[in-house]
């Protein structure tokens, strides 16, 4: 089926309700596991309905958020969704205090049990006004972004649309495209910032009313980690900047050889090569098409994938006016379709966008087995892991896409992945000091991210740009407004993504191999636990930065870099 011919119809909650804790209590007085499942497997069939019901609406808003209908109906999932969420609460609070712990463990996995521990501990009816003005909050952050309407060069262009131009090879173009693209920002700075002081002072509400210090716990709750803390982040962090930070330094530094420069603008930083970034030989149509032809001589599996996918249209690429900015991978578990959405501007970050939201679709359609929403998708530390990794697998295709640009292409994306790991950590730090101190001002929060950035982007510079200078570079990073502590994820994963790109250049067969059974696992398994079944080396391990570090320079020393510029 199409996903133009999914049904969506709003719940009924007052209906739905009594149906739902009438399998509550049957799970809870049930006699023998069988009986028990039996109820187990018809909330989870409730479930998949309305979070299929939710995902469809929340695809068609961000397709058309101008569209007065799919705005109405996500106001309704932002005020009903915690209600939903209670009722998560009682069926979690059932299987946590079940008599047949052993037996659920064994059918579903010991990941599936831990989450619904972690999801009691953060959630509590007394909260659900928090989380409905939480959700209105989020939602208020997409609109804004989506609101840009950038005068350019005689065209009216959304963000994404205005940042093509931040990449072209002229550096007058570039200048004038990120003044366009930041000076939205700073007109609507105020509003940003009040969005995100509200989110704040509200997180931390919960988190207290939760019996929490502030929101960081359940954060960190919220995100599943049900193996690691903060400590341990913090071990990461320190490994960045002893082990990447020295090397994405060095990588700068050849950049600003390679473009002539003595340091590197703000402007520039994006532009890896004088001669320009390798760009796309074709349009947004002519991406999908190599695309579809990459992934079909990739294997079986992934040919039959990406049929799958373009036969039900569940992909979205095209940019046009009143489309939600940036891009997307979600699931509708009703219909056991991943759904990916983007939006295409002809540069190379199409081609990143097309493998990266692939590889978190490749994974839902490898578990489409599983019957839990709670584990469909895997914890987003692991999730990022097949998104990456992707990236990095569909290498050998690049000369599609770039034709005699692939080498450079291939260069930039590995620099790129090494340079992004400070940012991410970057990200995480940020969101811990917020949330340790929520009653900064806007002013002191961007003296934070300032600060930070000097830590992690010494060689970060904002010449003739006030609003960058002084720390307004996070407003467009979406995950510090709705996904706390999220990116963190990006930088564990994208080390063990770095392993999959070693293996592939040494161990054409096997590395594929587990690379597909990551996937099939969905979200069973734990982080560790899906690091292991990669047979990869945790980014906790000691030494793990190191080696990832060590073999991304050997690649970077057997290419001269001036020469493929030519």
């Amino acid at each position: 089926m199409k996903f133009s011919e999914f049904k969506y119809e709003r719940p009924d909650y007052e209906e739905l309700r009594p149906r739902f804790m009438y399998c509550v209590e049957k799970i809870s007085k049930s006699e023998t596991y069988k009986e028990q499942k039996k109820y187990i497997e018809n909330i989870n069939e409730i479930r998949n309905v309305l979070k299929s019901m939710n995902e469809i609406i929340q695809i068609r808003y961000s397709m058309n958020t101008d569209e007065v209908y799919y705005r109405e109906e996500k106001s309704y999932w932002d005020e009903e969704g915690p209600l939903y969420d209670e009722l998560n609460s009682y069926f979690y609070k059932s299987i946590v205090e079940s008599k047949f712990k052993n037996e659920i463990i064994e059918d579903y996995g010991s990941q599936f049990y831990k989450i619904c521990e972690f999801s009691l501990k953060a959630f509590s009816k007394d909260i659900i006004a928090e989380l409905q003005e939480e959700n209105r909050l989020c939602s208020e952050y997409t609109r804004l972004l989506a609101s840009a309407k950038i005068e350019f060069r005689g065209e009216v262009r959304n963000l994404s649309g205005i940042y093509s131009y931040m990449l072209s090879g002229d550096r007058k173009t570039r200048e004038e495209a990120s003044e366009k693209y930041y000076g939205f920002f700073e007109e609507k700075s105020n509003d940003f910032d009040c969005v995100f002081d509200r989110l704040v002072k509200l997180r931390d509400e919960i988190g207290k009313k939760l019996g929490y210090e502030n929101f960081i716990e359940v954060g960190y709750l919220r995100m599943m980690r049900t193996e690691y803390d903060r400590k341990m982040v913090e071990i990461f962090r320190n490994q960045v900047e002893k082990d990447i930070i020295p090397l994405a330094e060095v990588l700068y530094e050849r950049q600003a050889r390679r473009l002539g420069v003595e340091s590197l603008d703000f402007i520039d930083e994006n532009i890896e090569f004088k001669s320009g970034n390798p760009t796309p030989k074709g349009d947004a149509s002519y991406i999908l098409e190599s695309g579809v032809k990459m992934y079909t001589e990739l294997s079986d599996e992934t040919g039959e994938f990406i049929k799958f996918i373009l036969e039900n249209e569940l992909i979205d690429w095209k940019e046009r006016d009143g489309k939600a900015a940036g891009g997307y991978c979600t699931y509708i578990p009703a219909y056991k379709s991943p759904f990916i959405f983007s939006n295409f501007n002809s540069t190379l970050e199409d081609i990143d966008v097309l493998t990266h939201e692939a590889g978190h679709a490749f994974q839902l359609y490898m578990s489409r087995w599983i019957s839990s929403p709670e584990i469909n998708f895997p914890t987003l530390d692991s999730c990022e892991i097949h998104s990456m990794s992707m990236e990095f697998i569909t290498w050998p295709w690049m000369e599609l896409f770039f034709g005699d640009e692939a080498d450079k292409y291939r260069f930039s994306h590995l620099s790129t992945a090494i340079k992004f790991i400070p940012y991410g950590v970057l990200v995480d730090e940020f969101q811990h000091i917020i949330y340790e101190n929520p009653g900064l001002s806007p002013k002191e929060r961007n003296e934070v991210w300032r600060n930070l950035e000097r830590k992690y982007q010494p060689h970060r510079e904002y010449p003739n740009c006030e609003f960058l200078e002084s720390g307004g570079w996070w407003y467009k990073q979406g995950h510090i407004f709705k996904n706390p502590f999220y990116y963190i994820d990006y930088a564990l994963a994208q080390v063990c993504s770095l392993q999959i790109w070693e293996k592939s250049r040494v161990d054409e067969s096997g590395y594929w191999e587990d690379f597909k059974n990551m996937c099939k696992v969905g979200g069973s398994k734990s982080f560790t636990e899906i690091v292991s079944i990669g047979r990869l080396k945790s980014p906790f391990a000691k030494g793990s930065l190191f080696d990832v570090a060590k073999s991304a320079k050997k690649y970077f020393d057997s290419i001269d870099d001036i020469e493929i510029d030519k």
